[in-house]
């Protein structure tokens, strides 16, 4: 299975649980997952955290690493269509699409083999949520496309901070 990270994760674990300069060996053995292409990142995950704030340590970490980080291959525009149209809105405005971002993306990547990839993102449910304020989670769900909670993809993936041992 292929884990496509949301920025919001990366940015989240960065920020709250795992600082990367406090927990370099979660940071080193996400970098490892990548090169085994079991974790990617897609371009438009990687420029939003790249768009941050310049002091920030992760960004400095998502540009040393983008390489092996960064999901090689280009959306497919009729899926990310698709899913804004089908998964938030027709008829969105500018300010809605700004809402969601680049959201759509990182779902179609998924969406092109969903028994091989899922989205990994720090969002939670709200299936009340309506338009933009959709998220993730209820999209992917709508679609048929895996969303795990990234601490269960970690506790799969088995990562412990000696895991290079």
């Amino acid at each position: 299975m292929l884990h496509l990270f949301d920025a919001s994760t990366l940015i989240t674990a960065n920020n709250l649980y795992y600082p990367v300069n406090d927990v370099p060996e979660f940071w080193d053995w996400f970098c490892h997952q990548a090169r085994l292409g079991i974790m990617k990142v897609p371009i438009e995950m990687i420029e939003e955290i790249l768009d941050g704030n310049k002091d920030d340590p992760l960004l400095a970490w998502t540009k040393d690493n983008k390489d092996e980080l960064l999901l090689r291959e280009e959306a497919d525009p009729v899926l990310v269509n698709r899913i804004t149209v089908e998964g938030y809105a027709s008829d969105l405005t500018d300010v809605e699409i700004d809402m969601i971002g680049k959201d759509p993306f990182l779902i179609a990547y998924a969406l092109t083999r969903p028994a091989e990839r899922c989205v990994v993102t720090a969002e939670v449910s709200a299936p009340k949520k309506q338009r933009a304020n959709r998220r993730i989670l209820d999209v992917c769900k709508q679609f048929g496309v895996g969303c795990p909670s990234p601490f269960d993809v970690y506790k799969s993936l088995g990562f412990k901070t000696n895991w290079k041992k």
